[in-house]
C-alpha cells in the first residue's frame, strides 16, 4: 500500500492511505490520526489501513479526495531518529577523491552513519531554502527505510522483519561546508539541512520482485527540471544492505517506531 500525509493545519498532518495509481487518498482518523501514530501500533493498524487500500483499489471510497502531491508533507513531517549511511562506498570514494581525502580501508568493511535533522523534514515539493549559494548546494537521490521498534543489539539476519516503509529522498549537502566541520572529526551538522522525502511512504510489497528483502533494484532517477542527471540502479553497488544498516545503527542502542534510515549516496548532483 502506498501511503502519505496530507497538511490539517498541525505539524504532524493527517495520515492518508493513497491509490496505486496515484490520484486518490482517504484520511483514515479512524485507524491513526498520523504517520507516526500508525507505526506505533503497525501491527494493529496495518492490516486495517491494506484493507482501505484494497477498497481503493476496487473503487470509489467514501470520504476520497484527489491527491496532489502538492499539498503532501514529508510522510513523516518530523521523526524521532534521521540516520543516513554511505552503502555505495564507490561514491564515497569519488566524493572523497574529489576533496583530496584518503579512502581508509575500513570504509569497505563497515558502514558509516550521521544523523541528520530529522525534526524538521520537507515535503516532496517543498522549496529548500540555502541561505548562501556560496555554502555549495547539491542535491542526492537516495532510497531510505521506515523501521518498527527496533531491539538493541539486533542480529543482520533478524533485522529485516522491522522495515516498514520505504520512501525516496533527496539528500542536501552544503558541500562547500563539509570539509570544515569534517576536519573537527566531529561529524556534519551545518553542512546537512533538511531533507526533502517522496509524497508517500509504500509498504515492501509494492516493490515486489524488486525488493529481495536485504536491497531495492530499481533505478534511481535524478532529474533537475527536464534535466535527467543519471539512473544508476539502486541495488546493485550498494555494497551494505538494509539488514545491516539496521544492524549497524541498532549496534549500541534501540530504534524507536519511525526510524528513518537513509542507504546514502545514491546519485550526487
Amino acid at each position: 500500500m502506498k501511503l502519505a500525509t496530507l497538511e490539517d493545519g498541525t505539524r504532524d498532518g493527517v495520515l492518508v492511505v493513497v491509490s496505486r495509481d496515484l490520484k486518490r487518498a482517504v484520511a483514515v482518523p479512524a485507524i491513526a490520526q498520523t504517520m507516526q501514530g500508525a507505526l506505533d501500533d503497525w501491527q494493529r493498524c496495518e492490516p486495517r489501513l491494506q484493507e482501505v487500500a484494497k477498497r481503493l483499489k476496487a473503487g470509489r471510497v467514501e470520504g476520497e479526495v484527489a491527491f496532489d502531491p502538492g499539498k503532501a508533507l514529508a510522510p513523516l513531517p518530523r521523526c524521532y531518529q534521521w540516520a543516513d549511511a554511505s552503502a555505495y562506498v564507490n561514491h564515497v570514494e569519488l566524493v572523497r577523491k574529489a576533496r583530496g581525502a584518503d579512502m581508509p580501508a575500513s570504509f569497505w568493511t563497515e558502514p558509516m552513519i550521521y544523523q541528520g535533522a530529522g525534526d524538521c523534514n520537507l515535503g516532496a515539493m517543498a522549496p529548500i531554502e540555502v541561505p548562501d549559494f556560496e555554502m555549495g548546494c547539491d542535491f542526492e537521490g537516495e532510497i531510505a527505510i521506515v523501521t518498527g521498534d527496533v531491539p538493541a543489539g539486533v542480529a543482520e539476519n533478524e533485522a529485516g522483519q522491522f522495515i516498514r516503509l520505504f520512501m525516496i529522498l533527496n539528500d542536501v549537502t552544503l558541500r562547500n561546508l563539509v570539509p570544515s566541520e569534517l576536519a573537527k572529526g566531529f561529524g556534519f551538522f551545518q553542512s546537512k539541512p533538511q531533507t526533502a522525502f517522496s509524497p508517500v511512504a509504500v509498504t515492501p510489497d509494492e516493490l515486489e520482485d524488486a525488493w529481495d528483502q536485504d536491497r531495492v533494484h530499481l533505478p534511481m532517477i535524478a532529474m533537475r527540471g527536464d534535466h535527467e542527471f543519471g539512473r544508476p540502479n539502486a541495488g546493485k553497488e550498494m555494497v551494505f544492505g538494509f539488514r545491516r544498516l539496521i544492524a549497524h545503527a541498532a549496534r549500541t542502542r534501540p530504534l524507536v517506531a519511525g526510524t528513518i534510515i537513509g542507504s546514502g549516496d545514491g546519485l550526487k548532483c
